[in-house]
């Protein structure tokens, strides 16, 4: 567990009120990695479980939502990529009376994607939240950590995904779950609330 029941949590994303006052302090701020994880620790729902590949854009995510309501969080054990699609797909099965929340790359997204109908044939109560940065960024990052510093075009080019940019919306709705962009960080909140409001799986993709 990520939180535990009654343990001091400091911050005001504990109650209804603190819960407004987090999210209008970042309101009208950029969608970027902190201002997502402020939004995060806000609105997770007790008892939700968080299924974390985030990669690159949440390396701060799990200490930064440290005082959020109790929940669990399961993250990726080793360096692969790709499963966290499947592991939120898997969590929702063995605990259905609990929100699963899916916080998820869109590069390794792209590996076991096809876990989105499964969400859809099994009604599963899951959010997925896809960090659409159209980018292998860790890889990018290693590319600098082996001392490649300045690569080619060509090797940028098998490290992006835009072109054509992922239409995760419309790729969301073909495995039959109901999708939205976000292209701001008042949308993202509004649409993050109603997703959390209702049962069955939705994707969220997020425009970094």
């Amino acid at each position: 567990a990520h939180a535990q029941p009654g343990r001091d949590r400091p911050g005001e994303a504990l109650d209804v009120g603190g819960e407004r006052r987090v999210v209008d302090a970042v309101i009208g701020g950029v969608l970027a990695d902190a201002a997502i994880s402020q939004v995060l620790g806000a609105l997770i729902p007790e008892g939700a479980i968080v299924c974390d590949e985030s990669i690159t854009t949440g390396r701060n995510f799990f200490g930064q939502t440290h005082a959020a309501a109790p929940h669990s969080w399961l993250q990726l054990g080793g360096g692969a990529i790709g499963l966290g699609i499947p592991m939120a797909t898997g969590a929702a099965v063995a605990c259905r009376d609990r929100k699963v929340i899916s916080l998820q790359a869109d590069g390794s997204a792209l590996y076991t994607a096809q876990a989105l109908w499964t969400q859809a044939r099994e009604r599963l109560d899951v959010v997925t939240l896809i960090w659409s940065n159209r980018s292998y960024a860790i890889l990018r990052h290693e590319l600098t950590n082996v001392g490649a510093t300045n690569p080619g075009p060509k090797a940028i080019g098998m490290l992006t995904l835009d072109d054509p940019a992922i239409d995760w919306v419309s790729l969301a709705k073909g495995f039959g779950v109901e999708a939205r962009r976000v292209e701001n960080l008042a949308d993202f909140v509004d649409v993050f609330r109603v997703s959390l409001g209702r049962r069955g799986p939705f994707l969220i993709e997020v425009a970094l």
